[in-house]
Order: C-alpha cells, then sequence, then structure tokens
C-alpha cells in the first residue's frame, strides 16, 4: 500500500506530482479523472480570482487521453474578461502530451434576495441527508490504492452500478498537499463517478469510460460532502450519456453531463 497523504504534490511553476491516490478503476496506471479535473479547476479559479470573479459558472474537460499516475502540468489562459464574466482556456500535459484540454466560465458574485415563489423554488434537496446515508465503499481492487481510498462514500439512493444511484462523497486526504481544496474542486472530485456509480452495463462486458465532463453550478456549494444522484442512459449506436444532480447539504448546488463511448470488451 501506498504512503500517499494527498492526490497531487505541488513541484512548483503548474508542475504537479500526483500519487497513487488518484489510480482509477479501468486501468492501474492511469489516473480517475476527478482528481486532475479538480487540480485543474484550482488553477482556473485562481485566474478568475485575480479578476475578482469568484462563482466558476461552467467548467467543460475534454479528456482526450489517459492521464498517467506520474508528473502533469497545469497552464490556463483567459480568452475573454468583461466585468462580470470571463471566459477561460485550460491545458494539461503529461509525458509530453496534452492529455486534457478545458473551458469555463467565471462570473462576479453579489447578493440578491430572491423573489418568493419562483417555480422550482425553494431548490430541492439531496434525496436523504448524509447522516442517514448508508456507508459504502467503491468495489474497486483491494489490493492497490486508488480513488476508492482517496474518497469516502455514502449511498443515499439505489445501489452501486446499478442503475440510477445517489451517493455523497467527501475527500479523505487533501488534493494538494498543504492546501485546502475549494467547493468547485471538491464537486469535480466527486462529479466525474456520476458514470460510474448510475451504470447500467456490466463492467466485465463493457467499457464505457467518459470522453468529457461538464459541471454548471448555480451557487457555490458549501462543506466537505457532495452528493451526485446520477443516472446512465445507453443508446442504441454505442454512446450513451451519465447527468447528475449535485447537491450539498442544503439543497441543489448544479448539474453535470459525461459523454460516454460504449465498447464491448476484448
Amino acid at each position: 500500500m501506498s504512503s500517499a497523504e494527498s492526490a497531487f504534490v505541488d513541484l512548483g511553476n503548474g508542475a504537479y506530482r500526483a500519487t497513487a491516490l488518484t489510480r482509477g478503476p479501468w486501468n492501474p496506471e492511469h489516473q480517475h479523472a476527478g482528481p486532475p479535473i479538480a487540480l485543474v479547476a484550482g488553477a482556473i479559479e485562481r485566474a478568475a480570482a485575480e479578476l475578482e470573479l469568484r462563482h466558476v459558472a461552467r467548467l467543460t474537460a475534454n479528456l482526450l487521453r489517459p492521464i498517467p499516475i506520474d508528473e502533469v502540468t497545469v497552464a490556463v489562459q483567459t480568452e475573454y474578461a468583461g466585468r462580470n464574466v470571463a471566459h477561460f482556456a485550460a491545458q494539461l500535459h503529461a509525458g509530453g502530451k496534452e492529455v486534457a484540454r478545458f473551458t469555463a466560465v467565471a462570473q462576479r458574485e453579489s447578493a440578491m434576495g430572491v423573489p418568493d415563489g419562483l417555480p422550482g423554488h425553494p431548490l430541492p434537496r439531496a434525496p436523504l441527508p448524509v447522516e442517514e446515508s448508508d456507508v459504502a465503499r467503491f468495489p474497486f481492487s483491494r489490493e492497490s490504492i486508488g480513488y476508492q481510498d482517496f474518497i469516502e462514500a455514502r449511498v443515499a439512493r439505489g445501489t452501486f452500478f446499478r442503475g440510477p444511484c445517489a451517493v455523497w462523497l467527501r475527500m479523505r486526504f487533501p488534493l494538494v498537499a498543504g492546501q485546502q481544496p475549494s467547493a468547485l474542486q471538491r464537486v469535480a472530485v466527486a462529479a466525474d463517478s456520476g458514470n460510474g456509480i448510475s451504470s447500467v452495463l456490466d463492467f466485465k462486458r463493457f467499457v464505457f469510460v467518459n470522453s468529457d465532463l461538464t459541471i454548471n453550478l448555480l451557487r457555490r456549494p458549501q462543506g466537505e460532502w457532495i452528493c451526485v444522484d446520477a443516472q446512465t442512459l445507453v443508446g442504441p449506436d454505442g454512446n450513451g450519456l451519465a447527468e447528475a444532480r449535485i447537491f450539498d447539504a442544503q439543497c441543489l448546488a448544479g448539474r453535470s453531463t459525461q459523454s460516454l463511448p460504449i465498447r464491448m470488451r476484448d
């Protein structure tokens, strides 16, 4: 077992060393996409904060290649910055290749009362509070450390890998050694598991690694626990969609989607 105490170690100048806690379920040499997406999200947040824009309303990660458990580098560019909204692009590199590409929209926060009687309000709450949800563990390998050890899980609705499922997730370790994760980073670590927790296909027969992740947030989540209430839909042509509602302990905070290319295992 690894002695890692964080998912990443900051090496400076945009470089980070991934640890075994990032290992995903599909290949023991590749990261689960949640931690590296969260890593880049933090860099985008810092760029937005310099413009006094503190609400990242949308984050899209395009996953171009498997992300190795190795050194990675993050680069962020401001594509447009207005008074209330800015657009960002970012890249994640590993092994001399671009492995993921990102876009994001950041907005200015300002206090505003919500009018009474709006349709859909008050915002819905998670299916069950975290305190009433059953403790669970991702049924990945117990022989090597990975994402399943990085996070703590409690099931609020459904059953792992058997269709629609709502799971509370919380990081057991820091994302980056010596740093406190942001709300967006907590969401990113959790949301990339939507297609797994709600899968309807047999892992032994099918491969359905998501090729992207989009997160839309209507407010900044609060607290350590994030609930991903997900469902997977399968089309007739080898493609699918995983979609989820994102909650904190208060109420709905946003939504996420993942595109799924589906293939039979060799």
